[in-house]
């Protein structure tokens, strides 16, 4: 069994998985991601500073769940993030579009190059080889 302390109230708890936060403070912070949510959605163009205020929720928490993909804003809004890479404007996540397929990219090429070499499968001399059977 793995007890833990939650971050949140500091009260024991069963660790399973996820953050370590226990049950009780895990629904109250969905309910408090719920309700930003909901909030974002009726007020269009709104900024963190005012969804942190009407929602009584910390700002890292609302830059979190942005971070997270769990949030993610028009492109009007007031809630935008920077790419963590290049410092571009992105709705949600760490990294705008161009830095991730640079990543991508980066990761393909580390897998290419050490991937063992294909063998070469020879091809027949005649140009129409055709099945063969053997009698027995």
């Amino acid at each position: 069994m793995n007890v833990r302390n939650c971050k949140s109230c500091g009260k024991l708890f069963n660790y399973i998985t996820g953050p370590h936060i226990c049950p009780v403070c895990r629904e109250a912070t969905e309910a408090k991601f719920q309700e930003v949510k909901q909030y974002i959605r009726d007020h269009k163009g709104v900024g963190i500073a005012e969804v942190s205020e009407a929602c009584s929720v910390e700002p890292g928490q609302i830059r979190q769940w942005l971070r997270d993909d769990r949030l993610e804003v028009t492109e009007d809004s007031a809630l935008m993030l920077n790419c963590e890479s290049c410092g571009a404007p992105i709705r949600s996540g760490r990294f705008c579009d161009r830095c991730k397929a640079q990543v991508v990219g980066g990761f393909n090429s580390i897998l290419n190059a050490n991937k063992p070499a294909q063998p070469q499968v020879q091809k027949p001399d005649r140009p129409n080889p055709k099945m063969r059977f053997l009698d027995s």
